[in-house]
């Protein structure tokens, strides 16, 4: 979890133009991260397997329907080979089962196993103990605004432009 300074920096980012930016993206991981680790340790100290944070977004994934390796590969940022050796571990470690997709018998769907099952239940109770710690820090009406928040469509991700990425002219970095 980032240090309270750590968190302040990253507040304090500024735009290219000198001027304070708030970084919403980063409140938002810094967020997942706060949730997760929570999560992890609670199942951790009750005696399940450790998993990693990679492991735990697709755990969300599929508890969400997300069941075909190649989406998952997406939505988590990773190649399908990734995915792939990912999945493999979790299967061995009977947390996770591939099957053939009943919709498409030349496709493979990834669910949890029935050890993985119990694994979802226990992480299920615990976010809800995660969210009844949340609401005793920020109280009732702020959790309740910001799940509203977050469960709103947001409709699809938006065009915006970029800066240009300008190529540095070395010789004059050189001369300065």
């Amino acid at each position: 979890m980032a240090s309270r300074r750590d968190r302040s920096e990253a507040a304090a980012a500024t735009h290219g133009d000198g001027g304070y930016l708030p970084m919403l993206m980063m409140d938002l991981l810094r967020a997942v991260y706060w949730y997760d680790e929570a999560l992890q340790g609670a199942l951790r100290r009750a005696g399940w397997p450790p998993v990693t944070r990679m492991q735990s977004m697709l755990f969300a994934n599929i508890a969400s329907g997300v069941t075909r390796p190649a989406r998952l590969a997406h939505n988590l940022g990773m190649t399908r080979q990734s995915m792939s050796q990912m999945i493999d571990e979790l299967v061995r470690r009977k947390i996770l089962q591939v099957l053939p997709d009943p919709a498409d018998r030349r496709a493979r769907i990834v669910q949890f196993s029935p050890e993985g099952r119990a694994l979802t239940r226990a992480a299920r109770a615990t976010m809800r103990a995660i969210e009844r710690e949340l609401i005793a820090r920020l109280g009732t009406a702020d959790v309740s605004r910001l799940a509203a928040l977050l469960a709103r469509d947001w409709g699809d991700p938006p065009g915006v432009e970029a800066p240009r990425n300008e190529p540095m002219d070395t010789d004059k970095e050189n001369k300065a």
